[in-house]
């Protein structure tokens, strides 16, 4: 639901803004219009330093939970925990890319063994220059005695695959062979493993530092709520309307209708302020705020994923809870992952209670997907019916579903009912809103479909699934037909005259037959994904049984067995670990689809990107 706004147009003293500001933050229930505004350089300067806030505080949270935190280390000077953190960030990162360049420096002279380059440098001096060169096994077999007619070799290292050797001479000699040169040594390993220790050293000296400004993150925190509201300032301050060669400031704000009471009280205790009040026009952006019951609220983090409903619009978030709850469970498709996602929110729920809604989501996903698996028999790729002794699912008493020989069509026929009940919903809304007048070529267009649905599509899900009295050759199947088809062709827009309401039907009628036909196959979405992730669960249980051989069973128990037990839970964990990885992304992000696509779409769902954000005081 949306809830309901006033508006306010607010005169004052512009001397008196930021006192103003300040009460207004202080109530906490009034959004100030600030569109339209366009940065400065200092106020870009201020949304950096908001961001690099953020940012920071974001990783320190994550950092204290890591390995590298250090309780009780040395606190930083109080005031200075930002630049404490940035200067420690900008250390580590220092420290870690000067390791890495050593690092790829000791791997390439490691096999070279020990050397003294102070030496080196001596012998350069005297005249005597080596020059560093790498061999594959079979060409220096091969070449070495022929190189070594005109030059000065030495192999210094060897293996199967490769010889590193140098070449002695005074540095000016033209080497033409088949082997690649390295660039002389600077320093030892001995030298470069010294310098990589101390690095390190550096590293864990700045992570106390870090751990330190964790345990401080409080004095950022408050850095950023005075930024935040210092840039509210700027905001306002820019896009206030001055009046009175700017003795005057004009301002837009919003409030909840359930509020506006407490907001009146406020601004008439204020001196020197003048107010109006009035409802939101359609032409006003009306900032949004939904508020749903308890269960629809869980879901309005997958709602605004997409977008918040157009104020004065219907907010669909009540009504698509339970078909993204279908959806899921139909592409996941097994009791087994669906008890591993629900433990997973359970964990969740208890480890990060800041997440308690996205834990309290997948717990319900995962529960309906334990349900809906149970009901199509499938438990980690296994059948439950053949796990009970039935070879086939129809002997078994129990009524599963056959997922693969039945829900394609269910599939459909979901996807027929979803948008029929988005179209139900909009012509609903805007009949309430503008008219019944206005949605006569809708309602023509869901009389039409649901007719054909309830005469025709019911048998094609169960044959017995007859109306009696309503068929595809009863008189009310053509009465109602005829009913829907005067609606959507001649009177879908009853100010005009019904020549242009038959051709504009006529036309109409292209786009939605080629529409709803591209959406309700969508919905096959749901089948292939089920069937897919199933298909997997069923060839890693037969790789694992069928590599380890326990597929022929255990005839006698020994070490050998246990082998193979070992090596088919391997094989189960790291193949079933990836299908539900797979399955569980693909669950996600298809009923997402089909609920942002087909559903919304065809419940005429209008987006605005403006929310209700009321001036409050930070904490």
């Amino acid at each position: 639901m949306i809830v309901k706004m006033m508006k306010y147009n607010i005169v004052l003293f512009s001397a008196e803004r930021e006192r103003f500001i300040e009460r207004l933050r202080e109530l906490g229930m009034v959004d100030i219009t600030t569109s339209g505004w366009e940065p400065t350089e200092s106020d870009r300067e201020l949304v950096t330093a908001i961001e690099s806030r953020t940012k920071a505080l974001a990783a320190l949270e994550q950092f204290a939970a890591g390995d590298d935190y250090v309780a009780g280390a040395k606190a930083v000077e109080k005031g200075k925990a930002f630049e404490a953190y940035q200067s420690a960030v900008a250390a580590i990162a220092a420290a870690k890319s000067e390791n890495a360049r050593l690092e790829k420096m000791l791997e390439e002279w490691l096999p070279w063994g020990e050397f003294d380059c102070s030496t080196l440098a001596k012998l350069a001096e005297s005249g005597v220059v080596l020059r560093y060169f790498t061999a594959q096994r079979a060409i220096f077999d091969k070449s070495s005695a022929e190189w070594g007619e005109t030059l000065n070799i030495a192999v210094v290292a060897e293996d199967d695959s490769a010889v590193r050797f140098v070449i002695i001479g005074n540095g000016s000699e033209e080497i033409a062979i088949d082997a690649q040169e390295q660039k002389a040594p600077t320093k030892n390993n001995a030298e470069l493993k010294a310098l990589i220790e101390t690095n390190d050293a550096a590293v864990a000296e700045q992570n106390a530092v870090i751990s330190a400004v964790a345990d401080a993150k409080a004095e950022i925190e408050n850095e950023l709520a005075h930024l935040k509201s210092a840039m509210q300032d700027v905001r306002i301050e820019a896009t206030a309307d001055k009046a009175a060669e700017g003795l005057l400031l004009v301002m837009e704000g919003w409030a909840e209708k359930d509020n506006a009471e407490k907001v009146d009280a406020a601004l008439n205790d204020y001196p020197n302020v003048v107010y109006i009040k009035e409802n939101p026009t359609e032409e006003d952006e009306t900032p949004v705020k939904v508020k749903n019951n308890r269960f629809a609220r869980l879901f309005e983090m997958i709602g605004g994923l997409y977008a918040l409903p157009k104020y004065g619009t219907l907010d669909m978030t009540p009504f698509f809870p339970p078909f993204y709850m279908l959806f899921f469970s139909n592409c996941l498709n097994d009791a087994g992952y669906g008890a591993i996602i629900f433990a997973l929110g359970l964990v969740l729920a208890l480890k990060a209670p800041k997440m308690r809604q996205a834990a309290y989501l997948t717990m319900i996903c995962g529960g309906a997907t334990t349900l809906f698996g149970l009901y199509t028999g499938s438990l980690f790729g296994m059948s439950i019916p053949q796990l009970m002794g039935y070879e086939n699912m129809a002997d078994c008493p129990i009524p599963f579903l056959d997922f693969q020989g039945k829900f394609f069509t269910w599939a459909l026929a979901l996807g027929v009912f979803q948008i029929l009940l988005g179209m139900l919903l909009d012509i609903v809304f805007k009949a309430r809103v503008f008219g019944i007048t206005t949605v006569f070529a809708k309602l023509g267009w869901f009389i039409v479909l649901l007719s054909g649905c309830l005469a025709g599509g019911l048998q094609m899900l169960n044959e017995n699934w007859v109306i009696p009295g309503f068929t595809t050759s009863s008189i009310a199947f053509y009465v109602a037909m005829g009913v829907g088809a005067v609606l959507m062709l001649l009177l879908n827009n009853v100010k005009r005259n019904p020549i242009m309401n038959f051709a504009s039907g006529l036309w109409d009628t292209y786009n939605n037959v080629t529409g709803l036909l591209s959406d309700v196959l969508s919905y096959i979405r749901l089948f292939a994904i089920g069937l897919s992730g199933g298909v997997l669960a069923q060839v890693f249980n037969s790789l694992a049984m069928g590599l380890t051989g326990l597929d022929a069973g255990i005839e006698q128990f020994g070490v050998g067995t246990i082998f193979q037990i070992v090596g088919a839970t391997a094989i189960l964990l790291v193949g079933h670990g990836i299908n539900l990885f797979m399955s569980a992304i693909s669950s996600f992000v298809h009923p997402m689809r089909l609920t942002f696509v087909e559903f919304y779409k065809n419940a005429g769902f209008e987006m605005t990107t403006r929310a209700f954000e009321p001036l409050t005081k930070e904490q």
